[in-house]
């Protein structure tokens, strides 16, 4: 699930969550694709889940990376070419 907020200052806080028993981290354009970057965290619904606070139109990029090496894309996000044989997840804040 992809959730967005609107705060203000006109940035927007996109909140990523998954239900997934392993760890996954939040990988793309915004944090130059590294897996220490954007961890999600367990909460206590079963879901793990991270958020990104940005500039309102910002089109974040991105793909998860869960233990093991194995990249996926979010079921919520747009899906395009990403350029290598594959996709990548796009959301516009």
């Amino acid at each position: 699930m992809i959730s967005r907020r609107r705060d203000k200052d006109g940035r927007v806080r996109v909140t990523f969550a998954l239900k997934e028993d392993r760890r996954v981290s939040l990988v793309g354009d915004h944090n130059d694709w590294d897996p220490h970057a954007h961890p999600l965290v367990r909460r206590a619904n079963g879901t793990r889940s991270v958020a990104l606070v940005v500039p309102e139109g910002t089109r974040i990029r991105f793909r998860y990376l869960a233990d093991g090496g194995e990249f996926f894309d979010d079921p919520d996000a747009e899906v395009e070419d990403n350029g290598m044989g594959g996709t990548h997840g796009v959301v516009t804040a």
